[in-house]
């Protein structure tokens, strides 16, 4: 029976409104108020891809990408052991704007629930998916050249929670505008081909502890577990899923959407 309150959906909630929080008091703090119990740290502090990128200019050229805090660094080694272990579960259960993709295709679901996530053909999906890592080498290429957050001026994360502070670049808040349209069409679109911090946990799927499975001897092929994958991918296809595309979301098995018991699981090893 499944759950009429989802434990995820209550992560996405936490998390969006704290980060929300901190990205408002961080703002009242510079301006000498601030709300009692509540961090003042920056978004850039907060952003594990932020210790990626700085981590790549320390190894390279032994210092620290400016505006990046050491922070970010320490927030990066826990995601990616969260990561070696359960998969991207950052990017389905903890990052703020994949949960605010998420609820903008809510919509979108309701205006074509026919056609919403089916806009773009399988092939055309199958090519477009690759571009993630073209946006991670450049990022973290240019970012360790310049020094810089290059990234920032299109980050549609720092955009979702400072588009109010002035401080934001134009290009970031138009790509945060296109991201909020694309996402009544195609489920997390950011996420699915343009997310360089996605790509890179992705790799994850290939080599993560407790894998996503699938039991061939009770599955009935109703492929309802690759309807319900927010990144298209199809699990029913699958023994083990390995795709670099999956979130860790859990939306496919058997405790979200499949219909059988046990069929489409998380585990260490396969269910006999």
């Amino acid at each position: 029976m499944k759950k009429k309150i989802k434990l995820r959906t209550i992560f996405q909630i936490i998390f969006f409104i704290l980060i929300g929080l901190i990205s408002v008091n961080h703002v009242l703090v510079e301006n000498g108020n601030g709300i009692p119990l509540i961090s003042d740290a920056s978004i850039h502090t907060l952003c594990p891809f932020g210790g990626v990128v700085s981590f790549y200019q320390y190894v390279t050229t032994g210092t620290l990408v400016k505006q990046v805090h050491f922070s970010a660094i320490v927030l990066m080694y826990i995601v990616f052991a969260i990561a070696l272990i359960f998969g991207p579960m950052f990017c389905g259960w903890i990052c703020p704007l994949g949960s605010f993709q998420e609820w903008i295709g809510k919509i979108g679901k309701k205006i074509f629930p026919k056609r919403y996530n089916k806009f773009i053909p399988s092939k055309v999906h199958s090519i477009l998916k690759y571009f993630r890592f073209v946006m991670l080498a450049l990022v973290i290429i240019n970012t360790a050249r310049a020094g810089i957050l290059v990234f920032q001026n299109i980050d549609p994360y720092n955009a979702l929670f400072k588009f109010w502070t002035g401080e934001v670049a134009i290009t970031a808040i138009v790509v945060l505008i296109v991201i909020i349209i694309a996402s009544l069409f195609v489920e997390r679109p950011w996420c699915k081909y343009l997310c360089p911090y996605g790509a890179l946990l992705g790799i994850t799927n290939k080599f993560r502890i407790v894998k996503l499975r699938r039991n061939k001897s009770t599955c009935i092929s109703c492929e309802k577990c690759d309807r319900s994958c927010p990144m298209n991918i199809e699990v029913s296809r699958q023994d083990v899923v390995k795709d670099f595309q999956c979130i860790s979301c859990f939306q496919c098995t058997s405790e979200e959407n499949c219909p059988i018991d046990d069929t489409v699981y998380m585990g260490i090893k396969e269910v006999k």
